[in-house]
């Protein structure tokens, strides 16, 4: 049994609560357990400057954690800089979600998905970007009723969730007890149809072989599928 009670392969309580944020052209609140991330999405007519001129869009996320969303005090960006760990996860988060988008629809504009840890138990990246996700589609619409774009850019859902091996048993959706203690950690983003878009994983403390990677991997699909059904309720699609 694992440190909380559930299953291997079971993920923790998921709520997405649509619409959260009052003025983004789109938002999430998702809490996947004790972790909850506000997303939110922000249209803005202008792209990068390797992308002026070419028609193309562009689609970019930025990530922080409040000062109190964990155990201890995390000194706010603003005075530290950001660091190595923050400026991996908006990476990520950006490059999933363009993986799914016709930039080339958008025009010269850029959405950015601003993804802020309320509260962190584990697996705030992953949760970013399946929130990520919802109120990408929503600045979308909202795109769409301004006549901005004339169809959907998103070609199809795609969800993150982590996997690893806790007390020699493969595991879905590690919280922090488990992550922290984890012999191998892996984050995985993968589209609704089942193609992996980012596969992160590390041994912690000693190499995992081909069959345990297949066995995590078995049960990170799992996991995206019970994320993508939630996402579509949500979403109405």
């Amino acid at each position: 049994m694992r440190p909380d009670g559930r299953a291997p392969d079971q993920m923790r309580p998921i709520t997405m609560e649509r619409g959260f944020a009052k003025y983004a052209e789109g938002s999430c609140l998702i809490k996947v357990g004790e972790t909850h991330v506000l997303v939110t999405a922000t249209v803005e007519e202008r792209v990068p400057p390797f992308l002026k001129g070419t028609g193309s869009g562009w689609v970019t996320a930025e990530y922080s954690m409040l000062p109190r969303s964990g155990k201890q005090r995390n000194q706010r960006d603003a005075f530290r800089g950001p660091n190595g760990r923050t400026m991996e996860i908006q990476r990520l988060v950006g490059r999933a979600l363009r993986a799914v988008t016709n930039l080339e629809s958008l025009g010269e504009r850029t959405v950015t998905i601003d993804c802020d840890a309320l509260q962190a138990d584990g697996g705030t990246r992953c949760a970013s970007i399946t929130g990520g996700c919802i109120a990408l589609y929503d600045a979308f619409s909202w795109m769409i009723d301004k006549k901005m774009i004339r169809k959907m850019p998103i070609s199809e859902p795609l969800a993150a969730v982590s996997v690893g091996i806790h007390r020699n048993q493969e595991v879905l959706d590690l919280n922090y007890e488990e992550d922290s203690s984890a012999a191998t950690d892996m984050n995985v983003v993968m589209t609704a149809s089942g193609k992996f878009v980012e596969v992160q994983g590390t041994a912690e403390s000693e190499p995992f072989a081909a069959e345990t990677l297949g066995r995590m991997l078995s049960l990170a699909k799992k996991g995206i599928e019970e994320l993508v059904t939630l996402q579509r309720q949500v979403l109405g699609i």
